[in-house]
This record gives structure tokens, C-alpha cells and sequence, in this order.
């Protein structure tokens, strides 16, 4: 394949925990030199994870993206900056840190009462986060307390913890689909959702950028779980990690990289491969 010129916009849209985050610790150490390159080459990072926009915050500021757009829960929840509104549309004082939240999937509320009535419809066993005690949720995620309790501020997107047959889950699954919901998998966790994913995020925001600066922006997406299909199809080129889990993830991207290695150390392997050659690095501080 023949390079990308350099000066082409490009956007990063990438999962989090175990892709640009270490599965078990949470570190993105091996990370840290790509991330400093992108931003030297004006390429912005996007998160697209099932975390909540409430543990966003704070690790936004952690790796330096506070400025960029995130797409939280799956897709349930879009988070803009000032620099992605819309003038007329988005605009809001009150938004919170200047953000204008979107969220174009249903409410937690409707979703807890739906998934409610499935589970006495059809006498399946699961547990959803808003029923998990948070040392639950600390000893299933290896969070620590405040993270966890961060973890259960749910807006669009209910993970589950599946105690039944895989027989009742194929039932479970099609009644869902049938209620105007769907299931998606992820690395830890079934998540239950609105008919909507981290693909339908991912033009959006595309949609957004090309609407705002008048062009299409190359995209790179990165994603080590079945939840992440839909990312890894939505972009350009595509990095698939090699997950901490058991769960079979097949693209038909037509431009596709299998890291080797897991977590952020595949993470910048993959930034290697597809642009290694094409954005050059910061010149080291003496």
C-alpha cells in the first residue's frame, strides 16, 4: 500500500481498556511516545469504550485528551468540546466543563425497566451494573473504589453479568432485538443497549468533523474486543489487539493489522505499521 501524504487530517478512534489501557492495570505507559507524536502531528485521540462519561473525565485529563470529542457507553453517549459544536445546535453555558453531551440511544432508566420485564418474561438469571455491589464491581473489573462507584453512573448502556445457558441467551438476545434493543459483548461484560454501537459514533463524529471543516479525515481505529467490531469497520485502517479473553473477533476491513502484543504495547504497535513512516516524530529534548 502507497503512503498517506503526511498533511492528509487524520483522526485516532480508539477503545480503551485492554487496547490503549493494560487489561489488568490500567497503565498506557508503552503508549506515551505515539500519543505525544499524534499530538505534535495535530492528530486527536477519541475514545470509544464502554466506560461512563463520569470515568472519561478524569482519565481524559490523565492522558491529555480534555480537549478532544469521546464516545462513551458503546455509542449511547457523544461528548463534544467547544472546537466539535455546532453554533446554533450545540451551544449551551451549562453544559458541564464546556461540554455538549449527545445521546442518541434510550434512557438507563427505560432500559433497567425493559430488562426488568425480559428477565420475569423469560425467567433468565443475570445481573446488571446498577444491581452490583461496588466490591463486586471492583473485584470483576480490578478497579479501585472511586472508579468503580464512577463506573455505576450509567446514562444509555446496561453491562451485564450473564448466569444462564447459552440456549436462554440466544432467547435473550432475540427478545431484546425484537424490543428495540440489541446485546453486544465485550471484553469483561455483555452490554445492553439501544439498537445503536461504537460504529454509529464513529461516522457521527466523522459526519461532525467533515461538516465543520469542509473534508473527510483519514481515520485509524484500535480495538481488541467483539464490542469493537463495529469501530474497527467504521474506519480506514484498522488495528485489532489481541484481547485478554476468549471471545472470537473477525473484520472485513480491507485494511486491517493483527497486533501481536496485547494492550497499549500493541497500541503503538499498530500506530508503527500504518503511519510509522508518515508522521514524523517530535524532536527529542536535550
Amino acid at each position: 500500500m502507497s503512503p498517506v501524504s503526511p498533511s492528509l487530517p487524520r483522526l485516532v478512534f480508539t477503545d480503551l481498556d485492554g487496547t490503549l489501557l493494560d487489561h489488568d492495570n490500567y497503565g498506557w505507559k508503552p503508549a506515551a511516545p505515539w500519543l505525544k507524536r499524534l499530538h505534535h502531528a495535530g492528530v486527536l485521540v477519541i475514545p470509544v469504550t464502554s466506560k461512563t462519561r463520569a470515568e472519561l473525565m478524569p482519565l481524559r485529563r490523565e492522558l491529555g485528551l480534555q480537549d478532544i470529542p469521546f464516545i462513551a457507553e458503546n455509542g449511547a453517549v457523544i461528548g463534544l468540546p467547544p472546537a466539535w459544536q455546532h453554533a446554533r445546535l450545540d451551544r449551551n453555558p451549562n453544559f458541564v466543563d464546556g461540554l455538549a453531551i449527545k445521546t442518541p440511544g434510550i434512557d438507563i432508566g427505560f432500559l433497567r425497566t425493559r430488562l426488568g420485564v425480559m428477565r420475569e418474561r423469560l425467567g433468565v438469571r443475570f445481573r446488571g451494573m446498577g444491581e452490583l455491589g461496588i466490591d463486586e464491581i471492583m473485584s470483576l473489573t480490578g478497579l479501585p473504589e472511586p472508579q468503580a462507584r464512577l463506573a455505576r453512573v450509567r446514562e444509555g448502556c446496561e453491562p451485564l453479568i450473564w448466569d444462564d445457558s447459552e440456549a436462554a441467551l440466544v432467547d435473550f438476545r432475540q427478545a431484546l432485538e425484537a424490543d428495540g434493543l440489541c446485546l453486544l459483548r465485550g471484553g469483561r461484560f455483555w452490554h445492553a443497549m439501544g439498537q445503536l454501537d461504537k460504529g454509529d459514533g464513529v461516522r457521527w463524529l466523522v459526519e461532525r468533523y467533515q461538516a465543520l471543516r469542509g473534508h473527510r479525515p483519514l481515520t485509524l481505529g484500535l480495538g481488541d474486543g467483539p464490542n469493537d467490531v463495529p469501530l474497527l469497520e467504521a474506519v480506514d485502517r484498522a488495528v485489532l489487539i489481541p484481547g485478554r479473553h476468549d471471545h472470537s473477533v473477525r473484520l472485513t476491513n480491507a485494511h486491517q493489522y493483527h497486533a501481536r502484543h496485547p494492550g497499549p504495547s500493541g497500541w503503538a504497535e499498530g500506530l508503527d505499521y500504518w503511519w510509522g513512516k508518515e508522521l514524523t516524530a517530535p524532536a527529542k529534548e536535550s
